[in-house]
């Protein structure tokens, strides 16, 4: 097993350094000059020239690529064009509202998708299975602005349960902290909701049929336990993937909600810096998302053969 970790652990070096390349390239092969927007509109030719050396952005792609690579080796993204602040600090500024958002939502998703999932498998064919599939056909339709603006609405602006756009530190009370992040995680979540309840429904449905639930029953065994502790734990590899993936899948899914709420977290700071053409923070953040992306995946599977022994590589 070990063996197997240290390989895995290995093989998302290589990973990594493509995904490193990828963002770069990218970036450097789309249109437009900061340096034209930092000189201003009545900057003349050689104005702009002398702030694109000064930026580095006459050098060659190679040039560039080695020194953004190196300097993220040392722990430097590099420095916002507009704001001259390191892009780490800025992260590390706009973390937290982004890491809220996304551990509350997947929370919801797992405790509200998980349990819908099974009862649906369980109860198949009944109403509450119809209302399930309904319930997740609602959630992959409708976009989740859409849904953000009907809870904004219902919840903030007519009840006034609940604030409609910001985040409050959890500095400033649990309460103020939790209620900032309620309706944009719950619209987040919609959509992941619908994913991870089909997926649980299918992967029961074809766990359920099985001769060892047919033997397990024959035994006596209670239906709880039947359904949780051994058609649940065989399902739990196709659920954990999705699960993993769609925890990862997040963080786009953030910039559109952190975009609805105004929330200052990564997903707002990476709008804005698209608008401005701030490279090196578009980059930072493009590659943090990445890294995260990869190192999930990494763990997805590693609890392959937590949950089936048999899964050794």
């Amino acid at each position: 097993m070990w063996t197997y970790v240290l390989k895995r652990l290995l093989t998302t070096i290589p990973v990594i350094v493509v995904v490193a390349f990828i963002v770069f390239s990218i970036l450097y092969a789309t249109p437009g000059d900061p340096a034209l927007i930092l000189a201003g509109d009545n900057a003349t030719p050689q104005q702009v020239e002398e702030v694109r050396q000064r930026l580095g952005l006459d050098k060659d792609f190679i040039s560039r690529f080695y020194e953004w690579s190196g300097s993220v080796l040392a722990g430097d993204l590099g420095t916002s064009l507009y704001t001259r602040l390191p892009v780490v600090t800025l992260i590390g500024q706009r973390l937290l509202p982004t890491v809220s958002l996304v551990v509350l939502t997947f929370l919801i998703a797992i405790f509200v998708a998980v349990p819908l999932g099974v009862v649906a498998a369980t109860r198949h064919g009944s109403w509450v299975d119809r209302l399930g599939m309904i319930v997740s056909v609602l959630g992959f339709s409708v976009p989740v602005f859409v849904v953000g603006y009907v809870l904004a609405y219902t919840f903030a602006l007519k009840l006034g349960w609940l604030p409609v756009q910001g985040f409050a530190s959890p500095q400033n009370g649990i309460w103020p902290f939790i209620s900032s992040l309620i309706l944009p995680s719950t619209a987040l979540a919609s959509l992941y909701v619908a994913l991870i309840s089909r997926i649980t429904r299918s992967a029961m449905l074809e766990v359920l049929g099985q001769d060892y639930i047919r033997t397990a029953r024959a035994k006596g065994l209670g239906e709880m336990i039947v359904v949780f502790l051994h058609a649940l734990k065989n399902a739990a590899v196709p659920i954990s993937t999705v699960i993993g993936l769609g925890f990862a899948s997040l963080l786009g899914g953030a910039v559109v909600i952190e975009t609805v709420f105004s929330i200052p977290g990564l997903g707002l700071l990476m709008v804005t810096s698209i608008l401005s053409r701030d490279y090196p923070v578009i980059q930072g953040v493009l590659l943090l998302s990445s890294i995260t992306y990869v190192i999930l995946n990494l763990l997805i599977d590693l609890l392959y053969g937590l949950f089936d022994p048999r899964i050794r590589y």
